[in-house]
């Protein structure tokens, strides 16, 4: 049975993430190598040792996240034989994440996905003056209760808000200008959804005061090589399978300011029969999300060498 491969977004990324992996495995430093030359910058150590609140910077968890999705996978194909074109049905990204899949597909290489990660988070940390937006998740709301909280909050203040991310089972994250998200917030209690919660995030991702960062995008990808990746890569804005370069060109910068609908191409994965989710990469966020959405999948979490063994058994 193939399995999909998903990599997880901004959120994800630990001081410390990616070392073991590393000291560990020649193909996972060569990753990290190509991402240090490609940004002139040594990530690497940044991510390895910290300071955590530079790492934690747009710009910076980013491209660090992507490269240890990718040591992750080149792992997996040196010491547990993985190819993805014959062993994955699918592969996705939440977020920055799609660009982690489509790399892992072979449809950018990891310098230029890098560099687009680089500019990515730039752009989208510059598109609008800190303090002025924010983004909060509502949990135990489902979409529809979600987007009608928003659009309220909204029309009542002439600003933007809008639904973000759906994460699943019950967590949708609503994101615009700050006052019009704490007016949401408001409205959201009134209406007993169980808690709505700020987010510590720099900026408000996915909605349309991202446009600036979405124009940057457009710009940079027009210059971008993209290749067919050789899986499937379920697109964010649309939760529907693309292989099309010129697609996935347009869906990428739609992708800044639209929501990222991430319980839908779950969904979708497990509709076309996939049971088995791997996690590449920081953290276990996804594996997490994933039992909400699709109870009768399952799905782990490889980013150090100790989860080799349990990708193996799998």
């Amino acid at each position: 049975m193939a399995k999909a491969f998903i990599f997880p977004g901004q959120g994800s990324q630990a001081v410390g993430m990616g070392k073991a992996l590393a000291e560990s495995f020649v193909p996972a430093r060569a990753v990290f190598e190509e991402v240090d030359s490609a940004l002139s910058q040594a990530l690497s150590k940044l991510m390895f040792e910290g300071p955590e609140n530079e790492l934690t910077l747009t710009a910076n968890a980013q491209p660090a996240l992507m490269a240890v999705s990718l040591a992750a996978i080149r792992v997996l194909e040196a010491e547990c034989g993985l190819d993805l074109a014959r062993d994955a049905a699918f592969v996705a990204g939440h977020s920055l994440g799609e660009y982690s899949a489509l790399a892992a597909a072979g449809a950018l290489t990891v310098s230029d996905t890098a560099k687009l990660l680089r500019i990515r988070g730039d752009a989208m940390q510059k598109a609008v003056p800190v303090g002025e937006g924010a983004m909060a998740a509502l949990l135990g709301a489902e979409l529809d209760q979600a987007k009608e909280i928003a659009e309220s909050a909204a029309s009542s203040l002439s600003a933007c808000c809008q639904v973000a991310n759906d994460n699943g089972g019950g967590q949708v994250v609503i994101s615009g200008a700050k006052a019009a998200v704490e007016k949401a917030m408001e409205i959201a209690k009134e209406k007993g959804i169980k808690r709505a919660v700020l987010l510590p995030v720099s900026a408000p991702f996915h909605c349309a005061l991202m446009q600036p960062a979405a124009d940057a995008m457009a710009a940079a990808l027009a210059c971008a090589t993209i290749a067919a990746p050789k899986v499937p890569v379920v697109a964010n804005v649309t939760a529907a399978p693309v292989t099309d370069p010129e697609l996935i060109r347009k869906l990428l910068v739609q992708q800044v300011t639209g929501a990222v609908r991430w319980r839908e191409c779950v969904s979708f994965i497990a509709d076309q029969g996939v049971t088995k989710f791997v996690e590449c990469g920081s953290g276990k966020v996804l594996a997490g999300l994933l039992k909400r959405i699709a109870p009768g999948a399952t799905g782990i979490s490889v980013g150090t060498p100790a989860d080799l063994d349990a990708y193996r058994a799998y």
